[in-house]
């Protein structure tokens, strides 16, 4: 069990730090906000880290935003 090395996974991209800045939040406000340590937020911000659905959905409901506009698969870059 655990995580796959991301050559063997799907990439999540996403828009997390600019709606973050758009709403004047720090990656430690965020992080209080949805009950992570602001470390996540970096690592997703990053691309480093995929959020899990429910992390996804708070980080989505503080961000005023869907799912779906924070967060897509990385086709692109996807091997």
């Amino acid at each position: 069990m655990g995580r796959k090395p991301k050559s063997e996974e799907e990439r999540v991209a996403n828009r997390v730090e600019d709606l973050r800045a758009r709403n004047n939040l720090s990656r430690q406000e965020l992080a209080e906000q949805v009950g992570v340590h602001y470390q996540t937020i970096g690592y997703i911000e990053r691309g480093e880290y995929s959020p899990s659905l429910v992390l996804a959905l708070r980080i989505a409901s503080v961000l005023g935003a869907s799912v779906e506009e924070i967060f897509w698969l990385d086709e692109e870059n996807n091997e």
